[in-house]
């Protein structure tokens, strides 16, 4: 088939690995860079990387990602309309003796401990030459083609059902099961920002990041899963599902989008992802009001990491993992490297997904 695109991105690395690419930098983590992070298991010791799959707690963080509400089943047959949670089959045959449980979720994918697709974040940008910015994703994936809005449900609001809406939604490419299919396993590298910086909320730039990084004698290479530690995650597990957002707004640090210097690092380092226990891995700022060279102010991205990385470059980003013992126990035995394994659900045409990562050292 035709390319699709004429132009790519300034900055970007579009064609990478092909042009039909869906794996972005994910590619550079090999068999062999596998077997670099499981030569980083010394002590067989484990590390749950996720937040509990409630936590945050209600909606406060962010109003349009829902926490997990669960609901048993409803059994069918000789039992129809009986829920199916300590359900006993004696209800339809005295001889029986289970008793089972099954039950359903209504599941925001990008409400806690979570993985973006290279789905998640594109850009307004003219990939055809024609002069006219279209929605476009990683590798010139389009937004109405091969990325598609969900169909509305008029009747959604009346049933008490709003997040059903718009149904249907689907990345018919780049989708989270591209991640899944891959595996999300090699070698991991946490840079642990909290040790250096507390968790005063700041923009962490290049300068600063090598200064780290030196400090800590922290190599990274191609093909790394890169963590990196705040200690956010940690603050908001302690509020146990009443979030403090107050608080919380000045909690933390977080990498500086806006420092080209640092976006470069991010692709010459040919880390393979970015991981962080804050909501965004980038540290989120008001619009910056900078003129352009026709007057006005210039278009600009809102999350200029996310672009740089999701929509640019093929990098999938890793949000509110859990990273504070991992870093505690990592410290104390002057390490930075383990083990990763960190799947999302393969659920087909999703732009995200919860995962349960795991540190092996």
């Amino acid at each position: 088939m035709a390319r699709r695109w004429k132009h790519a991105p300034e900055g970007s690395h579009w064609g990478e690995f092909g042009p039909d690419d869906q794996r972005g930098r994910m590619n550079l983590v090999t068999p062999a860079k596998v077997l670099q992070g499981v030569a980083e298991v010394h002590e067989g010791r484990s590390f749950v990387l996720s937040l509990p799959l409630d936590v945050p707690g209600g909606r406060a963080m962010n109003p349009r990602r829902i926490p997990p509400q669960r609901y048993a089943v409803i059994r069918d047959g000789k039992s129809a309309g009986q829920q199916g949670f300590c359900w006993s089959y004696q209800a339809e045959d005295a001889d029986l003796t289970d008793v089972v449980n099954d039950d359903v979720v209504l599941l925001g994918l990008q409400y806690s401990t979570q993985w973006d697709s290279l789905a998640h974040v594109g850009s307004r940008f003219d990939a055809d030459g024609d002069g006219v910015a279209e929605a476009v994703f990683y590798n010139g994936f389009r937004a109405g083609e091969e990325i598609r809005a969900g169909q509305e449900d008029p009747t959604a609001e009346a049933r008490g059902e709003p997040h059903a809406r718009y149904r249907h939604p689907e990345a018919g490419a780049l989708g989270i099961e591209r991640l899944a299919e891959h595996g999300a396993q090699g070698r991991g590298v946490l840079i642990d920002l909290e040790h250096h910086l507390g968790r005063t909320r700041q923009a962490v730039g290049y300068e600063q990041l090598m200064r780290i990084l030196d400090a800590d004698g922290i190599t990274v290479e191609a093909g790394d899963m890169v963590c990196i530690h705040t200690g956010f995650a940690d603050t908001l597990l302690a509020m146990d599902r009443q979030p403090d957002v107050v608080r919380l707004h000045a909690t933390g640090s977080g990498l500086d989008g806006w420092d080209a210097r640092l976006l470069d690092w991010i692709v010459d380092s040919r880390l393979a992802c970015l991981i962080a226990d804050n909501p965004a891995v980038e540290l989120v700022v008001p619009k910056l009001m900078q003129p352009s060279a026709t007057g006005g102010s210039l278009r600009q991205p809102r999350l200029p990491l996310h672009e740089h990385c999701l929509f640019k470059n093929g990098i999938h980003l890793g949000e509110l993992w859990y990273l504070t013992e991992l870093a505690a126990w990592l410290r104390a035995h002057g390490r930075s490297r383990f083990l990763l394994t960190a799947p999302p659900l393969r659920l087909p045409g999703a732009v995200g997904s919860p995962a349960t990562p795991i540190a092996t050292v």
